[in-house]
């Protein structure tokens, strides 16, 4: 049984760095993909970034690129999310997500929460101004 475990939520001010970290435990070999996706109350989970096993394929929504970053250890099992300059919109809960198997090169769809078989049970990222 594959389970993901997001750690690193908190409470900060705008303008503030923060990084997540999702822990994996269960599989037998690296998850082809991971990614980060978010949930403010009252609207639907927004895909941040996913990246493969071997680094060589990351995509991030284009209006969070440079704000935030992915990072993946394949040695440690993890899947970390850097944010900078936060503000209150990143307001959210933080979820991580992970396929065991290719998406071709339909890579449009690493955005995409049906894409992904496995999901952490979220951590609070809150941001006042």
């Amino acid at each position: 049984q594959v389970t993901l475990v997001e750690s690193g939520g908190d409470s900060v001010q705008a303008g503030a760095t923060l990084s997540l970290l999702c822990r994996v435990s269960g599989n037998t070999e690296p998850l082809k993909y991971m990614a980060w996706f978010r949930q403010a109350t009252g609207k639907e989970r927004e895909g941040i970034g996913a990246m493969d096993d071997a680094d060589s394929v990351k995509h991030y929504l284009n209006s969070l690129k440079g704000r935030f970053t992915l990072s993946r250890d394949i040695d440690k099992n993890t899947l970390s999310l850097q944010m900078t300059d936060l503000t209150p919109e990143d307001t959210a809960v933080y979820y991580c997500a992970a396929r065991p198997g290719s998406v071709g090169s339909s890579y449009w769809r690493l955005l995409q929460p049906d894409t992904y078989n496995y999901w952490g049970q979220g951590t609070q990222v809150t941001v006042s101004s």
